[in-house]
């Protein structure tokens, strides 16, 4: 497989997210679901929806969602709909709740452990899809990027559960944890293989904390931002982005690479090589400027 191409910003800005979106060279068809992280209610490092509105408007996008499998304030849809207003997201676009009538189970061609992932219904009403990360540690996974939002993110509850559990949605929580990250990987591939191609990704280094944008309750960072990033290509976007906090001079990064390592967070990456996602293997094209949009 030949290296994947990645391009990188340092300057975090809206029309810079727009400018990485149009150096990939597609045009995501028909109607986009556009996937973010809706933040839990208390979050203080979530990426905020007027910093997405431009990119969401350039593609007319729909913000995509679902609800999820622990207590708080986004594991019903009445709740997470509340959230959703709560935090700006109706504001900018129209919000879908995709498991909001239920889920829709999707073939994994060559799982390690699933043979199916139970998504929310509703991405069955999508033509393409554009991911929208924000690249932060995990309590569980390690670090968040493009392939876990593909996989707990667009997963139902009952679908996260059943990721967690590495197929058995009982064991949640017990699974063992290098399963689980497989079982994400697994995930990933079948959302990659139902948009067959049509999907782009952006992840934004930013508020990095070793903690989710699903913590109510989440530890301010330890290290400054790094910038943006974009590819076709999800296992090199989050492996990059790993990458390059590794190579930070900043001194907080040792905190961050405390809680990647403590999870074994790049099994994930590893899993979705495997599983031939894409490639760990890229070329940075670090973009310093652009022309205004």
């Amino acid at each position: 497989m030949e290296r994947a191409k990645v391009y990188m910003t340092k300057e975090i800005t809206p029309q810079n997210v727009i400018a990485l979106y149009q150096a990939l060279g597609i045009t995501l068809p028909g109607r986009v679901a556009v996937k973010v992280h809706s933040g839990e209610v208390g979050n203080q490092n979530f990426i905020l929806p007027s910093f997405w509105k431009p990119m969401v408007d350039k593609v007319n996008g729909t913000i995509v969602e679902c609800n999820t499998a622990y207590e708080g304030e986004r594991n019903t849809t009445k709740a997470h709909r509340k959230t959703m207003e709560l935090h700006g997201w109706t504001k900018i676009a129209p919000v879908d709740i995709m498991d909001a009538d239920g889920e829709k189970a999707i073939p994994v061609p060559n799982g390690v452990h699933l043979k199916e992932n139970y998504v929310g219904a509703n991405l069955m009403n999508y033509d393409s899809l554009l991911v929208l990360s924000h690249f932060k540690g995990h309590p569980m996974g390690g670090f968040g990027g493009a392939l876990k939002n593909i996989s707990i993110g667009i997963a139902s509850s009952h679908g996260k559960a059943h990721i967690h559990g590495a197929g058995d949605a009982a064991k949640i929580w017990s699974s063992d944890h290098d399963s689980f990250l497989e079982s994400m990987a697994d995930a990933a591939q079948s959302v990659v293989s139902h948009f067959k191609g049509k999907i782009a990704y952006i992840n934004v280094m930013k508020n990095l904390s070793v903690d989710c944008d699903c913590c109510a309750v989440a530890e301010d960072p330890q290290m400054a931002d790094i910038g943006m990033l974009a590819s076709l290509d999800p296992v090199a976007l989050d492996q990059a982005c790993v990458d390059l906090v590794y190579a930070s001079d900043d001194k907080g990064k040792q905190h961050l690479i405390k809680r990647m390592e403590s999870r074994n967070g790049i099994h994930t990456v590893e899993a979705a090589a495997a599983l031939e996602i894409g490639t760990r293997e890229y070329e940075l094209t670090e973009c310093k400027s652009y022309q205004s949009m």
